[in-house]
């Protein structure tokens, strides 16, 4: 087990509370906008924090809207770090692809990594010091194929169950290839490449446990989708399957994937059941700056996410990191 003790302080005692943070309400002082990629696509962005620290990056993934992680943009803001997200173009905010609302749709993995790179470029303009960037699960394939492609380099980067191998089970990779390409062929890639069935109870607990140990967090994912129904997601098209298998492939054979030397670190799991936690070793040991920790049965897919004793572990590695290399 990984866990992290964590001492009470005297402002943690019972007499002098703390007040827990509100993951259903946006905090005090953030502002909400759009940022405009080069070809007019509306992206919702959002902006927190004074930036005495420096500046961060936060980067989601597949499905994920920004409010998921206000809990996390809400905590680097208050260590210092002017804190900036946005809704990928296709989901969250950022409008949708297809005509379906619910359908997670990219005709090609490249126009995310056009959009990550002008909007990270916007974001280097904003101002000077520090630099670091924050990504899960898809988020943290795009951010690392970015790297690979020449993006200009924050000063650190932390990717947490980086999507940079897809988890096929109970099929073999190669039959999850040949399927989805033979529905994109089909003239199938714009449809939902399963159902995400919620209805019952059950259903949910199923998901939940997927994601997390923490059912009062996921139960924030679905209060949160329910009171803004525009931000919903579901399941990905057949054309976003076939991408991430591809895409995932090409990244770890990629030559340029050695060639990366910012400084790296890796939150993975054995657990996870959505990415490969193989092929994330296999990747991180071909970059000689990343840094790598695995954990447990302790912690689902998304471990910023998890139960304090995961979540806060994770949190103070990442803190820990980039106090020692985004100065």
């Amino acid at each position: 087990m990984f866990y992290q003790s964590v001492t009470m302080g005297a402002m943690d005692s019972p007499d002098f509370p703390v007040a827990r943070f509100d993951r259903r309400a946006w905090p005090m002082g953030g502002r909400l906008d759009y940022w405009h990629a080069p070809d007019g696509w509306p992206v919702r962005r959002y902006r927190l924090g004074p930036g005495s620290r420096g500046r961060m990056l936060v980067l989601g993934g597949r499905g994920d809207m920004i409010e998921k992680y206000l809990e996390v943009i809400h905590h680097w803001a208050e260590r210092g770090w002017a804190v900036t997200s946005f809704d990928w173009r296709g989901q969250g905010g950022s409008g949708r692809l297809t005509d379906d609302p619910l359908c997670g749709h990219i005709g090609d993995f490249a126009d995310w990594i056009a959009d990550l790179d002008a909007l990270a470029a916007d974001w280097r303009a904003e101002g000077e010091g520090p630099t670091a960037m924050v990504a899960h699960s898809m988020g943290g394939h795009m951010l690392v194929r970015a790297l690979a492609d020449g993006m200009t380099p924050p000063d650190a980067v932390a990717v947490v169950a980086p999507m940079l191998g897809v988890h096929t089970a109970p099929l073999p990779r190669w039959l999850a290839v040949a399927i989805a390409r033979m529905m994109v062929r089909s003239g199938h890639g714009e449809q939902r490449a399963w159902t995400q069935k919620e209805q019952s109870e059950r259903q949910r607990k199923m998901r939940q446990k997927r994601l997390t140990h923490d059912p009062d967090r996921y139960a924030d994912e679905i209060w949160w989708r329910d009171h803004s129904r525009e931000i919903a997601l579901g399941p990905p098209s057949w054309t976003w399957v076939l991408q991430a298998l591809e895409s995932t492939r090409a990244l770890e054979q990629s030559a340029a994937v050695a060639r990366i030397s910012t400084p790296m670190l890796i939150l993975a799991t054995t657990a996870d059941q959505l990415v490969s936690t193989p092929a994330i070793r296999r990747v991180a040991a071909r970059m000689a700056t990343a840094r790598l920790h695995v954990y447990g049965r302790e912690a689902a897919h998304e471990i910023l996410r998890e139960l304090d004793p995961v979540r806060l572990d994770a949190l103070a590695r990442i803190d820990a990191f980039l106090d020692e290399t985004a100065r």
